[in-house]
């Protein structure tokens, strides 16, 4: 009789959604405040696109060398550590008296919230095959999602009962709860008890395929040398180019609702909890999407590659967003444009894990993850002029129609771009 497969894989995953959960929320509060602090500190747009470029470059930071700290201490503690950095941090701000301590304590959240992807990313490659992966990637990836859904109106009625401080604090504190969890459940699939025989020869049952080329280095490689590879490439160029869309989502789209539709905070929390109620959906089924193709016979590289296509045309009706005149119109636009991100979102991260050994793999998500970061940099920087300079004569709406435009052609470049670096599937096999 044939032992029945366990699945306790399926808890590793459900550790990396609430991570992914805990990080999304620890960094969206001063999103959803920002208008009341705004007022508060008599920031401008740029006042609040320097605090953004500020997060976004110790981001960046951070995912480069915890992506290398992970391949070296290995996922359990790397993971640890990076949330115990970031739960202080994001206590900090409830300390924070002026402009230049939310910029400090904006730093410090970046500089620990560097290491969830490549743990996370690096954790589903230990514990699932190739054909799962997109799916596993996808349901914790969603975890983006649920903060943003269960943010507005808990941050709202933490707000309006006890002040944006206490907001920062408590978020802060889940990071330490998530962390018992962690430790006490977490390791390699081979080092759990838990984990059956059946199980674990089904974790390790991916078969090279003799359609796919491999690339067979003879020594130890170093992160360095992972810029020579076209391969890497592409993962870098598609994060770089589509990661800051995402970044407007979160950090504007409140905003956006309210000046826009002439709304505040509480009457707008149920229109952006739609918008990731609705990516999280697509953040699952983006992942399934290609693990049903992959199923069903097709190559691996070209089930992502097809996938990822059809979400980047799904982005493009984000453009008619400007010809909306009421507000949900507007929603449903924007929430299947991030619906769409997130897809998108969980099949490039898999792609490294498919192209790239286990051993550096979160070196190459920290890398790709950096450059994500540093178009999140750049693009709030000119968010903040577009915006300023509109609403300076009283035009603010045609700013924001600008910003969809460059997001509705996001993905499409993207894609063309990462077909030309990397057409056919070559994964990298240490020899």
């Amino acid at each position: 009789m044939r032992q029945p497969i366990g699945k306790f894989r399926w808890v590793v995953v459900t550790l990396l959604f609430f991570a992914t959960t805990i990080n999304y929320l620890d960094r969206q509060v001063i999103g959803l405040l920002k208008d009341s602090l705004a007022k508060d500190f008599d920031w401008s747009e740029k006042d609040y696109s320097r605090i953004v470029m500020a997060f976004s470059t110790a981001y960046a930071i951070a995912l480069l060398l915890f992506g290398g700290l992970i391949d070296w201490i290995g996922t359990r503690l790397g993971y640890a550590v990076s949330i115990i950095i970031w739960s202080v941090a994001a206590m900090f701000h409830a300390l924070a008296s002026s402009t230049l301590g939310f910029t400090i304590a904006r730093i410090a959240l970046g500089l620990g919230e560097g290491g969830n992807f490549p743990a996370a990313v690096k954790a589903v490659a230990e514990w699932f095959p190739k054909r799962d992966r997109a799916l596993a990637t996808g349901i914790f990836n969603s975890g983006t999602n649920v903060a943003a859904i269960a943010g507005p109106p808990i941050i709202a009625w933490i707000y309006s009962s006890f002040g944006w401080g206490e907001a920062f604090l408590w978020t802060g504190v889940l990071g330490f709860i998530w962390l018992i969890f962690w430790w006490w459940l977490y390791d390699i699939p081979s080092k759990k008890k838990r984990v059956s025989p059946a199980e674990l020869a089904y974790i390790k049952s991916d078969v090279d395929s003799s359609k796919e080329n491999t690339l067979v280095k003879s020594k130890k490689l170093i992160w360095p040398e992972l810029f020579g590879y076209r391969q890497t490439w592409a993962i870098i160029l598609g994060k770089f180019l589509t990661d800051p869309v995402w970044w407007f989502y979160l950090f504007w789209i409140p905003s956006y609702f309210n000046t826009t539709y002439h709304l505040n905070l509480t009457s707008s929390a149920i229109h952006v909890s739609t918008v990731y109620v609705v990516a999280s959906f697509g953040s699952i089924l983006g992942g399934y999407l290609s693990g049903w193709l992959i199923k069903r016979g097709l190559p691996v590289y070209k089930a992502r590659k097809i996938s990822m296509f059809i979400f980047a045309c799904c982005v493009l009706p984000i453009f008619f967003v400007r010809y909306t005149t009421s507000i949900w119109p507007a929603v449903w636009l924007i929430s299947l444009a991030a619906a769409a991100h997130q897809a998108w979102s969980a099949n490039i991260y898999t792609i490294g894990s498919d192209i790239f050994p286990k051993n550096i793999l979160s070196s190459v998500i920290g890398i790709a993850g950096m450059a994500g970061s540093v178009g999140g940099i750049l693009f709030p920087f000119a968010i903040g002029i577009i915006l300023d300079h509109f609403k300076l004569i009283g035009l603010l709406g045609t700013g924001y129609n600008i910003i969809f435009g460059i997001c509705a052609v996001a993905y499409l470049l993207a894609w063309i771009v990462m077909q030309v670096l990397s057409p056919k599937m070559e994964t990298l096999v240490m020899g």
